[in-house]
């Protein structure tokens, strides 16, 4: 049976609903005092008018009907009432009305438009995020970052050389485009069609087989833009992205790493990106060739000015390091007075991380940039579920907590436990960030935004 519904009920749940217009910081009470006290205004003056005439006018035919229109047969405050709560109405429905003319094109299905506002609102008085690394794991850090705060910079290694976006690289001559087209499908406003649009990869075709769209479309908008970096922003707008998405170098780099091969007195040098994870070894050391290259302007910028700055999740050798091998940009990061975090993985990568903990990953990356650049690091520890055959959990030892500063929490995805949840993983982020700073912005309003 269909449930009857209460009007009266309705009628208020309704007012409440759209008494939400004078929730503080929208930014629209101040527009509609200005409306309603000009309405005032003017209606105070027609009335001193019409007054001011009929009292001076000799005796016309007119006087009677022009009475009988200001109602004078009622007494004075039941007029007031009368054409003061008509005028407020008419106005209140106008604007009403306006509102939801003007903002329903841009509106998305079942969200009322306070909400959309209210949210819009918070996230762009959001704070200055910068977030460094590639793959899966910056993406997946940026899908949920994204619920906090507009001001959004991702920092992307190029030294990819695998699949479609290294046969790119190599036929074309372009930066591979791969890592940043999944950052910007992450940033994107509304993920359905375009970010599955940008993220379908072609089965069968010649030439097409293994190639993603977005990669393509990438490739192409650089052709006719004439710049890499213009293609990644023309991207950025065909998606709606609330944020940016930056190359850490705009030169064709080339990631090589000495790896210690078993029962070897010397290590082998292994070139390419793509390569390297395969080697049957343990990673020594990383670096770039030509291994000096110049950083990307903005990316540099973008981390000098940012409040806070997140180093990984991802593959520590292959995602992260490169970003943090371009001299500028690890120069930025330490001259940087933003928060810095460090997001280690939650559990190890096949041929690049084996056996590795927490402690290990912070060593890696101090090796190659230098110590003391972290602020805070995170580390999970919720290790139920089950992983894939030949990787383990990334557990901190007893030596982390007395070198760094450590946050210990629950940040695995519980779907894919080897994997960070964004929810979860934004949420702990902001929330030690604003313990940190103080509330620059409502941490209430911000851990309230619709999911």
């Amino acid at each position: 049976m269909m449930k009857k519904t209460d009007p009266v009920r309705s009628f208020w749940k309704a007012v409440r609903r759209e008494l939400r217009w004078l929730t503080p910081g929208i930014g629209v009470k101040r527009w509609l005092a200005l409306i309603l006290a000009g309405n005032v205004l003017l209606g105070v003056g027609v009335a001193m008018l019409l007054l001011d005439v009929y009292r001076t006018a000799p005796e016309t035919w007119w006087l009677p009907a022009l009475s009988f229109l200001a109602l004078r047969f009622l007494t004075r405050p039941l007029r007031v009432l009368i054409f003061g709560g008509l005028g407020i109405t008419l106005l209140i429905l106008g604007l009403w009305g306006f509102n939801r003319s003007l903002l329903k094109p841009f509106l998305q299905p079942g969200k009322h438009v306070v909400d959309s506002i209210s949210v819009y609102r918070r996230r762009e008085r959001g704070p200055r995020v910068v977030a460094i690394g590639g793959g899966t794991g910056l993406s997946t850090l940026l899908r949920g970052l994204k619920e906090y705060t507009f001001n959004l910079t991702a920092i992307v290694t190029v030294a990819d050389d695998g699949g479609s976006s290294g046969e790119l690289r190599r036929s074309l001559g372009v930066l591979p485009p791969g890592d940043i087209r999944h950052c910007l499908t992450a940033l994107a406003d509304d993920e359905t069609l375009m970010g599955q649009l940008f993220k379908y990869r072609f089965a069968t075709g010649n030439g097409l087989s293994g190639h993603s769209l977005g990669n393509l479309l990438i490739t192409a908008l650089a052709e006719i833009t004439g710049s890499f970096e213009e293609a990644v922003a023309e991207s950025a707008r065909v998606l709606a992205v609330h944020g940016q998405v930056l190359p850490s170098t705009l030169h064709d780099v080339r990631l090589v790493a000495d790896v210690e091969m078993p029962h070897a007195e010397k290590g082998m040098l292994v070139k390419g990106e793509s390569q390297i994870p395969k080697a049957d070894g343990r990673i020594r050391r990383v670096w770039l060739e030509p291994d000096n290259p110049l950083a990307y302007p903005p990316a540099v910028q973008a981390i000098l000015n940012a409040d806070l700055i997140l180093v990984g999740p991802g593959s520590l050798f292959t995602s992260i390091l490169p970003n943090l091998l371009v001299p500028d940009i690890a120069e930025a990061l330490r001259a940087s007075r933003g928060l810095k975090f460090y997001i280690c993985n939650v559990a190890t990568q096949r041929g690049e991380t084996d056996g590795f903990d927490c402690f290990e990953h912070v060593r890696s990356i101090e090796k190659h940039v230098g110590e003391g650049i972290f602020d805070l690091i995170l580390c999970n520890n919720q290790y139920s579920g089950t992983l894939p055959e030949g990787i383990n959990w990334v557990k901190p030892n007893d030596e982390m907590s007395d070198r760094y500063p450590l946050y210990l929490c629950d940040l695995a995805d519980p779907s894919n436990p080897w994997r960070h949840d964004p929810k979860r993983l934004s949420e702990v982020i902001m929330d030690l960030f604003y313990e940190r700073t103080g509330p620059l912005i409502n941490r209430e309003n911000l851990n309230n935004s619709e999911n």
